[in-house]
């Protein structure tokens, strides 16, 4: 993290444009050290758009990723209702995410709990089960409402691969891994989403929830192998993971597994109304930037694989 020196025998700390900073007293010298992200700076909108692409003031990206997947990565057997695999990255800007989404969510369980203590799981809340037994179908729609609400208004921007199992199978038969498939599909689009928002020189953490001791180290040396010798790219990608055991009451983990499936259901029955990923659509990693939300998002922040017919190269 970058430091001033300055010759005086006074410390404190200081509150300026450029946020606060700390300062820390060494004998006759006293260091400066800015920090990446204010306490209780609250920031609009306009700023937060400035500060995200601005490059760290430290060793960390100014951007934080939180995955979760849908569908059985297996490849034994195939559900014919639920044919694919879809993994989700929610990337979200580190200062939108602990100002805005962070208390978002709190709020929410606030107001339909009574607690913030409960974890937010699709699966669930789809059955009906658990803290998510609904009094009729006006409150479990009005419970919907709220959560559409929280990731309509949230600021993140959405990576995504989807793995149709059947056609892999077909090709590359049981022996292929469909979770390493779209992780590498995601690492690479994340870094060049990355080298758009000048933070390719600073380490990003991607959050990832534990599957089983066996599944994350296969997963850990997948990720590792992607991001030391990326094919497309040639060169160290700058990621590290981060494993959260599944009751980690995390907003971004929570919300990203209220993602993925609906972009799944996306792939599977195109035609079939799905409030959820129009939702999301304004969300991905898109061709043509802020300009083009909402469109050229096929085959750039959203993969499949194999490719549809209708997909042109990238």
């Amino acid at each position: 993290m970058p430091t001033n020196t300055i010759d005086t025998s006074k410390s404190a700390i200081y509150q300026g444009d450029g946020g606060s900073v700390e300062v820390q007293k060494t004998g006759g010298t006293v260091w400066l050290r800015q920090e990446q992200f204010p306490l209780f700076d609250i920031e609009n909108s306009n700023t937060e758009e400035t500060h995200a692409s601005q490059t760290p003031a430290g060793p960390y990206s100014n951007f934080i990723v939180y995955v979760d997947e849908s569908g059985d990565h297996g490849m034994q057997t195939v559900d014919a209702n639920y044919p694919v695999f879809a993994l989700a990255f929610c990337v979200f800007y580190k200062g939108h995410y602990s100002e805005k989404i962070v208390p978002a969510l709190q709020k929410f369980k606030f107001n339909h709990f009574g607690h913030d203590l409960v974890v937010l799981h699709e699966h669930e809340i789809r059955k009906e089960k658990g803290s998510f037994k609904f009094n009729n179908k006006q409150h479990k729609r009005e419970f919907l409402d709220g959560l559409t609400t929280i990731i309509e208004a949230g600021n993140f921007i959405l990576i995504s691969a989807v793995i149709d199992k059947r056609q892999l199978k077909d090709k590359h038969g049981v022996g292929s891994n469909p979770y390493h498939l779209a992780l590498g599909f995601c690492v690479e689009t994340l870094y060049e989403l990355m080298l758009e928002k000048n933070q390719a020189d600073a380490l990003t953490h991607i959050v990832v929830e534990c599957r089983g001791e066996k599944e994350d180290k296969d997963l850990e040396l997948e990720f590792r192998r992607v991001c030391d010798a990326s094919d497309k790219l040639g060169k160290r990608l700058p990621f590290d993971i981060i494993f959260a055991s599944k009751q980690t009451n995390s907003a971004g983990l929570q919300l990203a597994d209220l993602v993925a499936r609906p972009v799944g259901l996306s792939v599977i029955r195109p035609e079939q109304p799905n409030r959820a990923f129009d939702v999301l659509k304004k969300k991905f990693f898109c061709s043509g930037g802020r300009e083009r939300v909402g469109n050229g998002f096929e085959n750039w922040g959203l993969k499949i694989y194999p490719p549809q017919e209708s997909e042109k190269p990238r």
